[in-house]
């Protein structure tokens, strides 16, 4: 709700005292509140239970929001730096008195926010409250920027610095949503999880007892948190196949967290009924 605030407030002060920089700074902050409140829905939503029409329930809701909230902040960037090119040909009048002050407000309430993750939140130990500090942090510091730009308008008359600030905020935003929106279309094209080695999986599936080769190996994410793997293992006759299914995927769960393995076990003489197909050599 302190982010909601300061935005409106921003946006109000950006317009009064017209100063781009202020309103690029509200941009940033706009695109951690809806990042925020994205996650959130994205949460509760990809809580639904699965059903005979979506076997994996609404999981990849989360990976739809962040793509969403990614071009969001690219068109965002876009249009501030747009805007900065104009006022680096024509630079306009800013009012840097106003610009300091609501700047000032701006920075008073984002220390607030930060100091209330500290204080309340696990910020070492979650990954989510983590990356929300951040958030804060980059907050503060495209703050700071806009602080020193309207202590040059308002002390040397220096207008350029309104929109040299706005092209530096605009190029954080832009380079979070590119990142935002390339990790989403990963996940999407069902890429492989980030930190995950194919050849390591492949290696110790090879090395439990029975296996003689595997193939047909795919690994994937339903979700950010949701690693899934499917492959064929070509196993010795007479090896107990319960067992080896037992061991194969308390090893991937135990040395790699993959809790969700589809592995098909065959025979040295049978061939594959399906369209097999393994992915090229990759780390």
């Amino acid at each position: 709700m302190l982010i909601f605030v300061l935005v409106i407030a921003e946006v109000i002060g950006g317009l009064l005292t017209n100063s781009l920089a202020l309103l690029a700074d509200a941009g940033h902050m706009l695109s951690d509140f809806f990042a925020i409140g994205l996650a959130l829905i994205a949460f509760k939503i990809g809580e639904r239970a699965a059903s005979k029409s979506k076997t994996f329930g609404y999981r990849r809701f989360e990976i739809l929001a962040a793509l969403v909230n990614g071009v969001v902040l690219i068109v965002i960037s876009g249009f501030v730096l747009w805007q900065a090119l104009q006022r680096f040909q024509e630079p306009p009048e800013v009012a840097g008195a106003g610009m300091l002050a609501f700047a000032s407000f701006a920075l008073v309430i984002n220390l607030l926010i930060a100091w209330i993750f500290l204080r309340e939140g696990d910020v070492k130990g979650n990954l989510n409250l983590r990356g929300a500090f951040f958030h804060v942090l980059g907050d503060i510091v495209g703050t700071i920027g806009v602080l020193v730009a309207g202590l040059l308008i308002l002390f040397f008359n220096w207008t350029l610095a309104d929109p040299i600030i706005s092209t530096g905020v605009a190029l954080l935003i832009l380079t979070a949503g590119f990142r935002i929106a390339k990790e989403s279309i990963h996940v999407l094209m069902e890429g492989k999880p980030p930190g995950m080695s194919l050849q390591k999986i492949e290696k110790h599936l090879k090395e439990l007892p029975h296996v003689r080769s595997m193939h047909d190996i795919h690994l994937w994410s339903i979700t950010s948190d949701f690693p899934a793997l499917s492959c064929h293992l070509v196993v010795e006759d007479g090896a107990d196949r319960d067992a080896l299914l037992r061991e194969a995927t308390d090893m991937l769960k135990e040395e790699f967290h993959i809790s969700h393995a589809v592995i098909q076990m065959e025979g040295g003489e049978v061939e594959c009924t399906t369209m097999c197909s393994s992915p090229r050599p990759s780390t």
